[in-house]
């Protein structure tokens, strides 16, 4: 009778781990989702326009364009070089390894891989991974940053977030070294 048990007992814990083994395939092909683009677009060049004034523009060696999805956005898998202007056509430079730009309603890009911005006037501001709200015009990070200024005096900690001239800059817990230069 002990040997009936054991071999009843062995019988469901095999019943068992073959109905979760299933069970687990079947959720995993349930949670994977492809992504197939609408379209490619290979040596882009994007000028964005408002009011007949170029605001900005995209430079990059591969777009991939994921419009169709739900949360459309399109992907720049071989990075970005982004030239941005200002009201009086003072340029500010952003560049990153990859990037992915999300369609309305949030207009807000991802750059990430060795983020560096230069401002017109020699500021530098260089991370890991920055977003930049294109309809707000501000940039914000909770990675490590490091800002340095046309002087040589810098700013670095976690976490910042500014204006897209610079003019307004946020950052907590850093630590500078500031040089006067006479």
């Amino acid at each position: 009778m002990k040997g009936y048990s054991i071999y009843i007992i062995v019988v469901a814990i095999m019943a068992l781990s073959f109905s979760c083994e299933s069970n687990l395939k079947e959720v995993q092909r349930i949670n994977s989702v492809t992504f197939n683009p609408v379209g490619q677009t290979e040596n882009i060049n994007l000028k964005y326009t408002d009011s007949g004034k170029v605001k900005a523009i995209l430079v990059s060696p591969l777009m991939m364009d994921y419009s169709n999805l739900q949360y459309g956005f399109s992907e720049f898998p071989k990075g970005v070089h982004v030239t941005l202007l200002d009201n009086s056509q003072k340029k500010s430079y952003v560049v990153s390894d990859y990037a992915i730009q999300y369609s309305n309603p949030d207009n807000i890009i991802d750059l990430q891989g060795n983020v560096k911005i230069t401002s017109d006037d020699g500021k530098v501001l260089e991370t890991s991974q920055l977003y930049y709200d294109q309809k707000n015009e501000w940039f914000y990070t909770e990675k490590h940053f490091k800002f340095t200024d046309e002087k040589g005096s810098y700013i670095e900690g976690p976490g910042v977030d500014f204006s897209k001239d610079f003019k307004i800059f946020n950052a907590q817990r850093n630590s500078a070294q500031i040089n006067n230069v006479d």
